[in-house]
């Protein structure tokens, strides 16, 4: 069995986008079956020891005194027999085996999906009560932990400490003791809390939601970037006299809003501003290139003899088929416009799957450019051999 296929999500993904997606919580019981860890707690700590890595242990006494340290660790000595865990961000970017549990959530587009957030925790261990902003399936590896999650509703912050955004008490909605293979799906907004039992590794899909801000900032740093949105205001059909010289008047309000807001309706802008901005990692991307550099050949032959090329966990290929705006098949990845002379069909083959092999090969309109594309990717290291 391939890495890609080896957890199936146990669900009905029809009535679970009807019924649950951004409205309620549920838990998934058993929602990978015979759950089977792609890391252990050693990988996780090797990894906190990188200084590219974002880590850090949260730890606490009382459940009142918390203590946050961010890595790289380079001595875990220190650390109790309870009370701590041990997380570390996009995991996936750097261990293959881990980025496969991300596929099983792709039934959301891809530009959503965010990261594999693992966690490590003694017996205690946890980050207390909070809430997120964004979409959320927690996944139960090795070990037990106990969960409680509300639904939305109105909290009080609570700051233990400026690295911890917690919440008072709250209501909870599903009070739950976790095993391995059990699944919890948070919406955003929703509170919720999780101790470890015994000694637990957790694995948390999150999901990207931007802000208005942040589309806003991308937005502007993407004209600035490209020279664009230099019209300049103009009232040059003004006809009267202004009196009332400190006033911003409504004429000349709504001529403002009137340009930025044809911003906004200007497709052939925004539309390659979102392609480049959703894909764009949100975290530092491990690359590892091929030396020596592998040609054509080489990777045909790879193909021809059963083997396959998997994006790199951390990359993410957007296409857009807006007519008029474009070539049809405007392809984006990592930020940056990919030019190339691929069919619209052969773009959204390469952006649409994971991983490439012989069979997917023969699907393709021109499989010895679709072939040199691979070729290309591969020697910047965006594609690996599976």
């Amino acid at each position: 069995m391939s890495s890609s296929a080896r957890y199936q999500l146990t669900l009905d993904l029809e009535q679970f986008l009807a019924e649950y997606w951004q409205k309620k919580p549920l838990l998934i019981r058993q929602g990978f079956a015979q759950f089977v860890d792609p890391i252990d707690a050693d990988d996780l700590a090797g990894l906190a020891q990188e200084e590219e890595v974002d880590s850090r242990i949260v730890s606490h006494t009382d459940k009142t005194n918390w203590q946050v340290r961010h890595g790289p660790f380079d001595d875990f000595s220190q650390l109790t027999e309870t009370d701590w865990s041990l997380l570390v961000q996009a995991v996936d970017h750097w261990i293959p085996d881990s980025a496969t549990l991300l596929n099983a959530f792709r039934f959301i587009p891809s530009w959503r999906i965010d990261d594999l957030m693992v966690s490590f925790s003694m017996p205690g261990g946890g980050v207390g009560p909070h809430l997120d902003q964004y979409d959320v399936f927690i996944i139960q590896g090795q070990g037990k932990r106990h969960w409680r999650v509300g639904e939305h509703q109105p909290t009080q912050a609570h700051c233990p400490h400026p690295d911890l955004l917690q919440v008072k008490p709250f209501k909870a909605i599903i009070d739950a003791e976790l095993l391995p293979g059990d699944i919890l799906y948070i919406p955003p907004g929703c509170p919720h809390e999780g101790y470890a039992i015994e000694p637990s590794l957790n694995y948390s899909v999150g999901f990207r939601a931007p802000s208005q801000r942040d589309l806003f900032n991308g937005l502007a740093d993407y004209m600035v970037d490209n020279e664009l949105g230099e019209q300049r205001f103009s009232d040059a059909g003004r006809q009267a006299l202004f009196s009332h010289h400190g006033e911003l008047s409504t004429a000349d309000m709504q001529t403002l809003k009137a340009s930025m807001r044809a911003l906004l309706e200007d497709d052939a802008l925004l539309y390659p501003f979102l392609l480049a901005q959703l894909s764009t990692p949100n975290r530092t991307v491990a690359i590892d290139t091929p030396e020596p550099a592998l040609a054509s050949e080489d990777v045909a032959s790879l193909l021809a003899e059963g083997h396959s090329l998997t994006w790199h966990s951390g990359v993410k290929a957007l296409y857009c088929n807006k007519p008029a705006l474009f070539q049809p098949g405007e392809l984006y990845i990592n930020g940056e416009r990919f030019d190339s002379k691929l069919s619209v069909n052969d773009k959204q083959i390469l952006a649409d799957n994971l991983q490439f092999d012989a069979e997917r090969l023969a699907l393709t309109d021109n499989s010895s450019l679709f072939t040199e594309v691979l070729t290309t990717l591969v020697n910047q290291g965006l594609l690996f051999e599976e």
